[in-house]
């Protein structure tokens, strides 16, 4: 049986994923040299497709690494002289803060039990704070902070450096990156590919900071990709290491997919099968919203209570060739979490609903 996959990520392949690969193949793209022309028309093809999709501007660059859990250490190495700041209401924000200690950051949180979310008004970043870590879309929970929220968070602090993680949402929030300062998120899931590739988007504001913590004995900014060289590279269309090709070269080709459909178009869309789940939800006897507070349901993740086991609603999804997500830590046996990304279609995620309706 081939399954549609609602799994929070890895998730659901591109529909033109197979075509991409391919081509990649079929060009024997594979085999170039990270450090020819071809090369970097591939890796200014991706990013120039990556700031028309995500209104990056020129302010900021796009870099490459191993993984979204990456960007972690580089903003806290590169942004951090001795204090962050961390808004932690599930299991991947609280990864973030973890990180932070154990780089021996002075790490503050402001902490909030799964399944809620935070509104600026109600923030208070401490003053030696440099940095401002938040979620928009906790992959764990389910709970998206609105873009609205965001921004007023660094308009209510203009001196701090504002980090958004938004690995399980992006492209889907409209940032306006005069009011972030970096942001990241990873390929496997809205974008629709495998594994294997973190993109991260960093001001000069941040650049300048490393710049000038690079200059203390006392402190490092890392050893591997630290900022000031991933952005000497990046001018050059380069990285300061070999690449993956194959994952820059896909991503590429997806956000030009992206871009002939119209950022405007997929978020109505994500916006249109969220709606179809989350009525679903509300009126299934068995299923309950774990966000309760609508302005905080994410758009992109989808996370429900189950009245019994989640695995028996899981297989017999399964069986009807939909996979849908467990739930995350304490949550995996009470709970599903469902992917709502560009890969599935309205027309899958009716089916899907459709099944849900029987379960």
């Amino acid at each position: 049986m081939r399954y549609t996959f609602f799994t929070p990520g890895p998730a659901a392949l591109y529909p033109t994923f197979e075509k991409h690969v391919k081509t990649f193949i079929d060009q024997q793209l594979g085999s170039i040299s990270h450090r020819s022309q071809q090369y970097r028309d591939l890796h200014k093809f991706t990013v120039d497709q990556l700031r028309a999709l995500l209104s990056i501007p020129d302010t900021h660059q796009v870099f490459f690494l191993g993984s979204a859990s990456e960007a972690w250490e580089r903003i806290l190495l590169n942004c951090v002289e001795h204090e962050s700041f961390h808004l932690v209401n599930g299991s991947f924000s609280k990864k973030f803060y973890d990180y932070a200690l154990a780089l021996h950051k002075f790490a503050h949180s402001e902490q909030k039990p799964m399944g809620e979310g935070f509104d600026a008004a109600e923030i208070q970043v401490p003053e030696y704070a440099e940095v401002i870590c938040a979620t928009h879309n906790e992959t764990s929970s389910g709970v998206q902070m609105p873009v609205a929220e965001i921004h007023k968070l660094k308009k209510n602090n203009p001196t701090k450096l504002l980090a958004v993680d938004m690995v399980s949402s992006a492209p889907y929030p409209a940032l306006d990156y005069s009011l972030v300062d970096t942001a990241f998120f990873s390929v496997q899931k809205a974008f629709g590919l495998p594994a294997g590739l973190g993109v991260w988007i960093v001001s000069e504001a941040c650049l300048a900071k490393a710049e000038r913590l690079r200059q203390y004995d006392s402190l490092t900014i890392g050893a591997h990709h630290d900022l000031p060289t991933l952005w000497k590279n990046a001018l050059k269309s380069e990285t300061p290491a070999t690449p993956n090709v194959m994952g820059i070269y896909l991503l590429g080709k997806i956000a030009e997919d992206f871009n002939r459909i119209g950022v405007e178009s997929l978020r109505k869309e994500t916006e249109h099968k969220a709606g179809l789940l989350y009525d679903v939800v509300k009126k299934h006897s068995g299923l309950e919203a774990f966000v309760k507070e609508p302005r905080h349901q994410s758009q992109t993740v989808v996370v429900a209570n189950t009245t019994r086991d989640s695995a028996e609603v899981i297989n017999q999804l399964k069986a009807q060739g939909m996979v849908v997500g467990g739930g995350y830590g304490e949550f995996k046996k009470t709970q599903v979490r469902i992917a709502n990304f560009p890969a599935t279609s309205v027309e899958q995620t009716e089916k899907l609903v459709r099944a849900l309706k029987g379960v």
